[in-house]
């Protein structure tokens, strides 16, 4: 009963501290704001490590967050090959791939009343394809190793980041083209100095969804078929033999690269639309 009384006392404290910061006068201050989601993260894992302790959980159905650290810290070499495979081989190779299609395609439906009537809706229908049906087929296509993983990420950001930018490039008004057109500026100058930097808050709209999109996706296509590395596969195995540390420590890698493949996307936006009344802080 102890346990958790000190588990009640310590929430109760780091809730406190936490609104306290959120009220105080620095709240807007970028010290602050890293402090106050470190601070509820680390409350999550205290309280994790005592709820699993407490009560006796088994680690093969939860570990604590000690010993995912431990696990964590001596499998280091099959995580980061584990990292290069899925992240670096599959998910950013797809990602490049599939955003510079879209944003080549969304051009070439701008100009194209047919590809406009014709490829949305059929986007709008491969977007709603569940990954588990795409991803086998895909895999049996292009084989066990990366470029199939690649293949799906491809699938999975392409329609978000193209409907996105195709929106964008309509969100001038006429006013605006009708002044691009009184300085003789063709469809190519009106794009690149009208349209498509008004266009840039909705492509980087499409990008960020397409972030997680693309790991997730290439950590579910490595479930039907991988080589002996990469992190779907090592999740795969790892429930299979019960090893649910290392699972839970493939799971700490996969969030780490997620938030650091958002966070660099969110600074790129940041940077190329300071201009946007959204980037503007109080």
């Amino acid at each position: 009963m102890m346990w958790l009384i000190f588990a009640l006392a310590f929430w109760a404290g780091a809730w406190a501290l936490n609104a306290a910061l959120a009220r105080s006068r620095w709240r807007d201050t970028r010290v602050v704001r890293i402090a106050v989601p470190v601070l509820f993260g680390v409350t999550l894992l205290v309280l994790w490590e005592g709820m699993v302790r407490g009560l006796g959980v088994s680690p093969v159905i939860l570990p604590a967050p000690s010993v995912v650290a431990q696990t964590f810290a001596a499998s280091t070499e099959t995580l980061w090959e584990d990292f290069r495979q899925t992240v670096l081989k599959g998910a950013l190779t797809g990602f490049a791939i599939g955003a510079s299609a879209a944003l080549l395609t969304s051009v070439a439906i701008d100009r194209s009343a047919f590809l406009t009537r014709g490829l949305l809706p059929i986007g709008n229908f491969v977007a709603a394809l569940p990954i588990i049906g795409i991803a086998p087929i895909l895999v049996s296509w292009f084989g066990f190793d990366w470029q199939s993983k690649a293949a799906v990420v491809v699938v999975m950001v392409f329609f978000p980041i193209l409907v996105n930018t195709v929106q964008g490039l309509r969100e001038t008004d006429a006013m605006q083209r009708d002044l691009m057109r009184t300085y003789a500026a063709g469809y190519w100058h009106t794009l690149l100095k009208l349209r498509l930097p008004a266009a840039m808050p909705f492509i980087f709209n499409g990008l960020k969804i397409a972030t997680t999109l693309a790991l997730i996706g290439a950590i579910v296509a490595e479930y039907f078929g991988s080589p002996t590395r990469g992190m779907g596969f090592r999740i795969s195995t790892g429930v299979g033999s019960l090893s649910i540390d290392l699972v839970w420590a493939e799971i700490a890698v996969a969030a780490l690269a997620g938030t650091a493949f958002y966070s660099l996307v969110a600074l790129a936006e940041r940077a190329v639309t300071f201009w946007h009344p959204s980037q503007r802080r109080r």
